[in-house]
This record gives C-alpha cells, structure tokens and sequence, in this order.
C-alpha cells in the first residue's frame, strides 16, 4: 500500500453526492439569506389583502379618497422588497467577485414583477380606480425609493422611505397636487409622473447593484 493509497479520502457511497452548479447553488444562498422565499409569500398576502379591500369595499370607488387604501398596500409590497436587501451575515457573496450585483439586480427586479403580478391578480374580478397601470407606476417608484434607502439605513429600515412617502401622499392626494414627482396622485396617462417613477426605480436599482445596502446603522465605511 502506498502513502497516497492511505491519504486518499473514501469514495462517497453512490446516490448521496448531488451535482448542483455552484451558480445555481450560490443563488439559492443568496434568496435564502435575504428572506426572499418568506418575502414572496408576504407580496401573496399583500395581494389577497388588496383584494380583500376591493371586494369588501374598505375604499371608495371614485374620488380622492379611492387611493388612499390601495396605495398603503402597494407601499408595504415595496417595503417588503427593499427589506429583503438585507442579510444577517452580511454581503458575503463579496468572495464570489463578479456575481454578487447581478445577484442583487436580479433579486430586486424579480420581486417587483411578482409584487405587481401577486396585486394586480389580487385586483383582478374586482374596481381599481385608476386601474393596473397606477399599481405597477407606484410599486416601481416606492421600490426605488426602498432600495435607494438600504444604502444609508441598512435592509432591515429600508422601509421607512417608501412608507413615509405613501404617509405624504395621502395628503397629497387630499390636496389634489400635480407635481409629477407625487406620482401617485397622478392619473394613469401622466407623463410626467410616470418618468418620476421609472427614474426612482432606475436609480433605486442602480444604487443597490453597484452599491449594496449598508450592512449596520454603525458602520462608518
């Protein structure tokens, strides 16, 4: 027997190794560590919450007041996004090199088409004043403003932009304003506020795929 008959490592009994591409495998990491699966099944009870108000009538049909409801649920589906940016051990997919930003671009892209598809299958049989296209218009522009958020205060309170902006807007769509940059109070078909948005979004992504959220509130880097 030779020495390196002696070190060589058992051979694995057949059927208990798995080949599982270490992307794929790295992948799952990544969603498990940011919570996503809990998180998808939190945009499927947004959705039967949005419905629930629909179909129950916990908001006005027509006027000013017909948002209100529809927009503080299309703020917590962003909030529950921007919160899966952050992980309890820290953005450890740094040793990977290249693929943790499109590990985050992909994570946060990927919730918010589900986030708009779990509301609008919520909405759907039922009246949304203003209709599907204002729902996806606010998900996108408070989900930008989640993930912009994570950057300064960390996943775990990158709620708190997209909630306090639905808090403004309450006001400002009992006021009736006509910024385009209160894009929620903005009928379907306004331009501007659709640009609004789509660039909060846009920069909410760029930001956290480049960037990343900060990892604590007392970190000083």
């Amino acid at each position: 027997m030779t020495a390196a008959e002696v070190l060589k490592p058992p051979a694995a009994p057949p059927g208990t190794t798995r080949l599982i591409p270490a992307g794929i495998r790295l992948t799952w990491l990544h969603l498990r560590t940011r919570r996503v699966p809990a998180g998808i099944l939190a945009l499927a009870v947004c959705g039967g919450v949005l419905h629930a108000a629909l179909h129950w009538h916990w908001a006005f049909n027509s006027g000013p007041y017909a948002q209100q409801v529809p927009l503080i649920i299309e703020a917590g589906a962003a909030a529950v996004i921007a919160v899966t940016a952050h992980s309890p051990f820290g953005e450890t997919e740094r040793a990977t090199g290249r693929w943790l930003p499109h590990l985050r671009l992909f994570t946060a892209v990927a919730l918010t088409g589900l986030a708009i598809l779990a509301l609008q299958l919520g909405a759907v049989g039922e009246s949304l004043n203003d209709g599907i296209l204002v729902l996806a218009r606010n998900v996108i522009g408070c989900t930008g403003l989640g993930l912009a958020c994570s950057l300064v205060t960390g996943g775990l309170l990158a709620w708190t932009l997209p909630m306090g902006y639905m808090v403004f807007c309450q006001y400002a769509l009992l006021e009736a304003w006509t910024a385009p940059w209160t894009w929620p109070v903005r009928p379907p078909a306004d331009r501007g506020a659709w640009i609004c948005a789509s660039l909060v979004f846009a920069a909410g992504l760029l930001l956290i795929t480049v960037r990343g959220p900060r990892a604590r509130l007392s970190d000083d880097s």
